[in-house]
């Protein structure tokens, strides 16, 4: 009788179970479905017009691609969206250091390729200057046809360098820009580079006790919540990942921007969600920064759009939705 009984019981539970599990998988087919369909690739290729720069006489060159091989030391991307008003005290200050650094120093070479993201103002105009007086070799700027988002202009900037070293820097000029030696030293602080590939990310993390108290309680809740998600659904170990201050080996640069989908707020956390699955060693270091008036991020609704971006990366790299890239083809 206990035999039975027990052979019921277990025949009960595991009829339960089975129907619990349809049940369940039932109610996640359409989700996996909607996340598949949502998904949109991303379009890598370029507008006729994206595909060249103009040189300081007005003639039109081709941009190269990251898959070249580097000819340059040091590239540096500035996505910018109207931008005409904050970008001079930006270039200014990155020009006077790197002009100074190469006369102190003559084997250093880079560029600085600012990416007019779309804008409605005379951004593509402001940075022509410097390209007039420093000239193509120094200075190129992209103009997007359409707006693509910070992380579509930084990933266009990217898939254009020719540096060995490729700096994301933002056109607000935030960060002091002499603080690219603090990352560098991160960069070089990595023992093991697989295939030469690293990150060295700047960081606000230092200052976060002095910006709680200056913010509002409801932004405060913001920041943390966002914190919260970036740690329980993506990168874990990072304490700041939306700083503009990023640092790639080109290698690590090809890897991860090959794979990057999210084109708005939330494009540095795929960034490094993708460093992490492919074992690529991140560093962050401390950095100088000071908020600058003109921010093109709305509090709440950036902070939801981000929250929400968060989620879908994770469901659509757990579902398949979307995959892990190897190198591709970036023209």
């Amino acid at each position: 009788m206990c035999l039975n009984h027990l052979l019921l019981n277990f025949s009960y539970e595991k009829t339960f179970t089975l129907l619990l599990d349809v049940r369940v998988i039932g109610r996640l087919v359409p989700v996996v479905v909607v996340l598949h369909v949502s998904a949109n690739t991303v379009d890598q290729t370029r507008h006729e017009k994206e595909k060249h720069f103009l040189t300081a006489d007005g003639k039109e060159e081709s941009f190269p691609s990251l898959m070249d091989p580097p000819s340059l030391e040091l590239s540096v991307v500035v996505p910018s969206y109207n931008e005409e008003l904050r970008l001079p005290v930006m270039m200014d200050e990155a020009m006077e250091y790197l002009e100074k650094r190469q006369k102190e120093n003559p084997s250093f070479t880079y560029e600085v390729i600012v990416v007019d993201d779309g804008s409605k103002d005379k951004t593509t105009e402001v940075a022509m200057k410097y390209t007039k007086k420093y000239g193509a070799q120094k200075v190129r700027v992209l103009t997007l046809v359409k707006n693509r988002g910070k992380g579509g202009a930084v990933r266009m900037g990217t898939l254009s360098c020719r540096g060995r070293l490729i700096l994301m820097a933002d056109a607000d000029g935030a960060t002091k820009f002499a603080d690219i030696e603090k990352v560098e030293e991160g960069l070089e602080s990595i023992d093991e580079k697989p295939d030469n590939m690293a990150i060295s990310c700047g960081s606000r993390a230092h200052l976060e006790k002095e910006s709680v108290a200056q913010r509002s309680l409801f932004r405060t809740f913001l920041m943390y919540g966002f914190h919260f998600l970036v740690w329980f659904f993506c990168v874990r170990g990072i304490k700041d990942t939306q700083c503009g201050f990023k640092l790639f080996t080109r290698e690590a640069a090809l890897k991860t921007f090959s794979s990057l989908h999210v084109e708005r707020w939330a494009f540095d956390v795929e960034l490094l969600f993708i460093a992490q699955c492919f074992e690529i060693p991140v560093v962050e270091v401390a950095v100088n920064w000071t908020e600058i008036e003109g921010s093109k991020l709305v509090p709440f609704w950036s902070w939801l759009q981000m929250g929400r971006d968060l989620v879908l990366i994770r469901l659509r790299y757990l579902t398949g939705a979307w995959r892990l890239e190897s190198e591709r083809k970036t023209q």
